[in-house]
């Protein structure tokens, strides 16, 4: 398998994590999204939607979109699970991740930044704002999520990593990059503490 990626990237991120995971080593060529080299014409032919991460499979498809990626993976290489077994529990980690992935990082992405700085003509400082706002919206109410769900363990979803705590991680790094305070939020900073003691992460 071939995963394009880019450091930067917490969808990338994500996807990568859940093959440390699954101890499933993968070939990787790295798209420089601020090169804009995922508006190349060869990448587009890999991913129409220019964006990473891509996963190429032996088989020559490819395979778009973080969560996707990772409930493949899932399903293709069952052990260990990135979801439980128990049908609520793998609603709350689907909820989590979904929670991340479509309501705080997908408005704050780079497009997005670019998008604000290009149309709306915002600076640095809006921007980082913006960011900053819709992180401490998203991770407000994942941590009443958190807090309230029985299925909240030492990971967000029972006790072993799921595709939700693959998808929290990339996103605390952001925060902590656009140093966004994460005292108020106990439960993330817990669940985070016991995901970067693990190498995976």
């Amino acid at each position: 398998m071939h995963l394009y990626t880019y450091f930067q990237s917490s969808a990338s991120y994500r996807v990568r994590i859940a093959l440390n995971l699954k101890n499933i080593a993968v070939d990787q060529s790295f798209i420089d999204l601020t090169k804009a080299e995922q508006h190349a014409v060869d990448y587009a032919r890999v991913n129409p939607q220019k964006m990473v991460p891509s996963l190429m499979l032996d088989s020559g498809d490819v395979l778009t979109q973080s969560l996707a990626i990772m409930e493949y993976l899932d399903e293709r290489y069952p052990q260990p699970p990135l979801l439980p077994k128990e049908p609520l529990a793998r609603a709350h980690a689907r909820a989590v991740a979904m929670l991340i992935a479509g309501d705080i990082s997908a408005i704050n992405n780079l497009k997005i930044r670019l998008y604000l700085k290009r149309e709306f003509g915002a600076n640095d400082e809006a921007v980082g704002r913006w960011i900053q706002h819709w992180l401490h919206d998203g991770f407000s109410a994942l941590e009443s999520l958190l807090a309230r769900s029985p299925h909240t363990g030492d990971f967000c979803a029972g006790n072993a990593p799921s595709i939700a705590d693959c998808t929290l991680i990339p996103q605390v790094f952001n925060a902590r990059r656009f140093a966004v305070d994460l005292t108020n939020y106990s439960h993330i900073r817990r669940i985070v503490k016991n995901c970067e003691a693990l190498e995976a992460f």
